[in-house]
């Protein structure tokens, strides 16, 4: 059986992964993210030895939300590698922090991430970071003041857990799990679906699973209600990349349509940019669609389509029983994946 250090060793492109941040998949080229994909496949079907390249080396978790399998996969990653997990749940058994520049510290933020960062660069070898956004100020959370803040003082690799705007190993195992599924995943048609949900969520999932699909030349549709379009910025990053990699992207506000003749549908609610910080107007605003939920009848319309989710998921709120227990359903082999690919990450970035 074939070692990753092996491999490694022999190809400058997984070798160029070594001590790089991991913030969002733009940051690295399609080359770089599918042999990253591909071994992260061999990782799962025993194919190479991964060996234990975190011996030695700590990997701190930094959590200023909850999680359920980002929190278990990212620990059991780690110990499979050798190396030791340390989870700090921020607020919660460490000190709140503030991460404002020239913030005047009188309120309940005990310390700031300055300080914090650069003190967990002497502890650790990586630190990964889970940080929502507020949903008050798009402008403060699309510019990621909290990753950024760490990657500025920590001076170690930083992984990112799901952002504000981004969730990177999410969409890479996303990517994983269609791959699976078909062989291939260009010119892939996937539909990723708004779904309807009690209240507004971030936009960190659906940012990066259209950003994944568009690197990776899958032909994409974007089905939302005429309020809740993606951020402009990410739509143009989105038609550059498709057509670059021979992929496509489309938006549609027919829900029903953007399923028909569909490999994958991907449901997942987000907030509109058009009511963001005013929370009770765009609830009011969300109850006329209400309708906006995945069935039968709609997987019906797919090319025999696989259902996904990156969970956790309101049943028979985004998908009803029938499709998320049938099977074709994929919301489980996504979660899995998503151990594979944060396994074979850590040991190119710390190898």
């Amino acid at each position: 059986m074939k070692r990753v250090s092996d491999i490694v060793g022999h190809n400058s492109v997984l070798s160029g992964f070594r001590g790089r941040n991991f913030l969002t998949t733009a940051d690295f080229s399609r080359a770089e993210l599918s042999e990253l994909l591909d071994l992260a496949v061999q990782h799962k079907y025993r194919q190479v030895d991964p060996g234990q390249p975190l011996t030695g080396k700590s990997v701190a978790l930094v959590f200023f939300n909850p999680s359920l399998r980002t929190r278990t996969s990212m620990t059991v990653a780690i110990q499979q590698l050798g190396g030791v997990p340390v989870i700090l749940d921020v607020g919660k058994g460490t000190w709140t922090l503030e991460y404002r520049e020239g913030a005047v510290m009188d309120q309940d933020q005990v310390e700031h991430i300055k300080e914090a960062a650069g003190v967990l660069a002497r502890y650790v070898n990586a630190i990964g970071i889970r940080c929502f956004p507020s949903m008050r100020d798009y402008a403060e959370d699309k510019s990621e003041l909290v990753l950024s803040e760490f990657e500025r003082h920590g001076r170690i690799p930083i992984i990112n857990l799901e952002s504000s705007m981004q969730h990177p190993l999410q969409g890479l195992g996303d990517v994983m799990t269609i791959k699976e599924k078909f062989g291939s995943v260009d010119q892939r048609k996937v539909t990723l679906t708004w779904a309807w949900h009690p209240k507004a969520l971030p936009m960190a999932v659906p940012n990066s699973f259209a950003l994944a699909a568009a690197q990776y030349g899958m032909r994409l549709t974007i089905a939302h209600p005429p309020e809740y379009e993606l951020d402009a910025d990410l739509m143009s990053q989105l038609q550059r990349y498709a057509g670059e990699n021979g992929g496509s992207v489309r938006v549609t506000h027919d829900l029903q349509e953007s399923c028909r003749g569909a490999d994958v549908v991907y449901a997942k609610s987000w907030g509109s940019l058009h009511y963001y910080g005013r929370m009770e107007q765009e609830s009011e605003l969300r109850q006329k669609y209400r309708h906006w939920m995945v069935d039968e009848d709609l997987m019906a319309r797919t090319a025999e389509g696989y259902f996904m989710h990156c969970l956790p998921v309101r049943r028979n709120v985004e998908v009803s029983d029938g499709v998320l227990d049938g099977p074709r359903s994929a919301v489980i082999d996504q979660a899995e994946n998503r151990m594979h690919i944060q396994r074979t990450l850590l040991s190119l970035l710390l190898s």
